[in-house]
């Protein structure tokens, strides 16, 4: 029987994630902040709604799908007891306020930190894996790249909770990459960096990352 997702976040990544578990078989919450947005989230998406908290309570596994900046504050709102033990899908980048130069959207962390590291600090009884953070929302179910399968690169402490999560991405098309423990997110956030330029300079958004093995 397929697991209940809660989905911490109402934007394009939240609901295209929504309508992807929704189409493999999986009863979907969506957490917004809005609530003038919940009719219009059930009726695009099928899925039901209600507050950080109540979608924390509901999901056996979960995805953080907000502004990077808003991160921290989502998960207190989502409530740290609700949230332990649980897998924590984290597809959040650390892009800043500031605007891009030269089309490279800016980051608030550094090379040597992430934010996946500052949200499993904050709430070290929950399992976050980094996933779903360096491809468009377009692009996160089942993308069509001809015969090439994309990547994504994935990492986290819990072996348990990776290998939920590298089933979900095989389910959604993708060739689940494992990069390790936690700090493997300092490599995998700045793809998100890389990804978004061509789309910065030239409009194109249509792209994924492949990694190529012998």
């Amino acid at each position: 029987m397929s697991k209940r997702v809660g989905i911490l976040g109402s934007g394009a990544v939240g609901v295209s994630l929504a309508k992807g578990f929704i189409k493999h078989g999986y009863k979907v919450m969506i957490g917004t902040n809005t609530p003038s947005k919940t009719a219009e989230l059930s009726k695009s998406t099928g899925a039901s709604t209600g507050s950080f908290e109540e979608t924390a309570r509901f999901g056996e596994i979960l995805v953080l799908a907000v502004k990077g900046g808003a991160a921290e504050e989502a998960l207190r709102k989502a409530g740290p007891a609700l949230l332990k033990g649980k897998t924590i899908i984290d597809a959040t980048n650390p892009i800043a306020e500031a605007p891009p130069i030269n089309g490279v959207i800016q980051y608030f962390t550094g090379p040597n930190d992430s934010l996946m590291e500052r949200l499993q600090r904050l709430v070290p009884d929950a399992n976050f894996v980094k996933s779903f953070s360096c491809i468009g929302s377009a692009f996160m179910v089942n993308p069509d790249f001809g015969k090439q399968k994309p990547a994504m690169f994935i990492c986290g402490n819990h072996d348990a909770a990776k290998a939920e999560v590298r089933g979900i991405l095989s389910q959604f098309g993708f060739e689940p990459e494992d990069m390790g423990k936690a700090e493997g997110a300092r490599a995998i956030e700045p793809l998100a960096m890389l990804w978004c330029i061509p789309g910065m300079r030239e409009n194109r958004w249509s792209h994924a990352f492949a990694l190529l093995k012998k």
